[in-house]
């Protein structure tokens, strides 16, 4: 009964956050909110947004990624696209944490893709 009282009374974007933080603690990756800059991390999580750069001197795709403690951006340099990578895929990173304008970021990130059914 208390779950259901939760899920009626409860932010929805609350209880989505729980949803992913919980999923993401199972793979025993890091948790974002944990990282600092300059930390080699492995984290699991999913992309709310992704970006792409075509300007000039700006090429790249950026995703915004997030598991359930923070947010971390996804920056890979000198592509337009990337197969795979969109809104609500879960993934697995690994990079080195960096900041840029008081976010965490990680450029040019290892990543594997999770498949539907996970």
């Amino acid at each position: 009964m208390k779950r259901l009282g939760r899920l009626l009374t409860e932010d929805p974007e609350v209880l989505d956050e729980d949803r992913i933080e919980r999923e993401c603690r199972t793979e025993g990756a890091q948790r974002a909110k944990d990282c600092r800059r300059g930390d080699e991390a492995v984290m699991v999580g999913e992309l709310r947004a992704v970006q792409t750069c075509a300007r000039s001197a700006k090429t790249g795709v950026v995703a915004e990624f997030f598991d359930g403690s923070d947010t971390v951006l996804l920056k890979w340099l000198g592509r337009s696209r990337i197969p795979g990578i969109e809104p609500g895929r879960k993934i697995t990173v690994r990079g080195r944490v960096a900041t840029a304008d008081g976010m965490k970021v990680v450029y040019n990130p290892y990543y594997e893709l999770h498949s539907d059914q996970e």
